[in-house]
């Protein structure tokens, strides 16, 4: 009997991110146990690696409004919307991500664990015009069809309703010159580049890479949320440059890079689109 690929593909999301994204910089921070304390570090540090997505959630109309966010990690994004007003729902194909903005609720005083449920971004668990507002942070990318999954983002927004959504940039410095090059050196040695690839973006603590990733232009936005009304698409975050100069090694941080090469050859597609 031939696997179904879709079926494989949820089974080993479902595995994959059952550990919480995000639980490498939780280790990196030393955080051992989930306390209110240690969850105010986390986000603190996840929010100041991307300095930017304060202002995105900020400029999302949340506050009275039915959001879902897709994707839920380790759940700072979702308790930002909560803080900031959202009427909250929020699902992801694993476990752990679920039962930690479960808690995170629960600890905001909102107790209804229907809010959060495990489902599939293909086939979400609630009706047409549900929300106002949808947030999917570098989850759709993963699920192994992405057109449904934008497909499914639409049904569920109001009309009128804001989808707010991050993809991996195709056109980034990253995928311009590191995975060509590690591309043409998997060629050379006859060796299969995928998983590699993968694993430039996403791994768990064992280093396995996340079961499936793609990669979209810009032009592959529009063509995927041509059914909104309108698109805009922001390019951001940036890895360190290491150059090398006559032997020597120079260092230039991400921070600095952030603002200005980040905003053209950003390793993420910010997209912001209205129904």
């Amino acid at each position: 009997m031939t696997a179904d690929p879709q079926r494989t593909i949820d089974e080993g999301n479902r595995a994959f991110w059952d550990e919480l994204c995000g639980t490498g910089l939780a280790q990196e921070l030393g955080i051992t146990e989930i306390t209110p304390e240690s969850l105010e570090r986390f986000d603190a540090a996840y929010m100041a690696s991307y300095p930017y997505l304060t202002r995105y959630l900020e400029g999302l109309p949340v506050e009275g409004r039915r959001v879902l966010e897709i994707g839920l990690g380790f759940g700072t994004v979702g308790q930002r919307l909560a803080e900031g007003g959202a009427l909250y729902h929020g699902t992801d194909i694993a476990a752990g991500p679920v039962a930690m903005m479960r808690d995170r609720l629960a600890r905001l005083g909102e107790t209804d664990e229907a809010a959060v449920r495990q489902a599939s971004a293909l086939e979400l668990p609630w009706g047409e015009a549900t929300f106002d507002v949808v947030v999917s942070i570098g989850c759709l990318h993963h699920t192994g069809d992405l057109p449904r999954a934008v497909s499914e983002v639409h049904r569920v927004l109001v009309p009128g309703g804001t989808a707010f959504v991050m993809l991996y940039n195709a056109h980034s410095f990253r995928q311009l010159v590191v995975v060509r090059r590690e591309r043409l050196r998997a060629f050379l040695a006859r060796r299969n580049s995928s998983e590699r690839v993968r694993a430039m973006y996403d791994t768990n603590s064992a280093g396995e890479a996340a079961p499936h990733t793609d990669f979209v232009s810009r032009r592959d936005v529009q063509r995927l949320f041509s059914a909104f009304s309108s698109v805009e698409i922001d390019s951001q975050n940036f890895d360190a440059l290491t150059p090398t100069f006559a032997g020597r090694t120079l260092t230039v941080p991400r921070e600095r890079l952030l603002g200005n090469v980040g905003r053209v050859l950003g390793l993420d597609l910010y997209v912001n689109a209205r129904k």
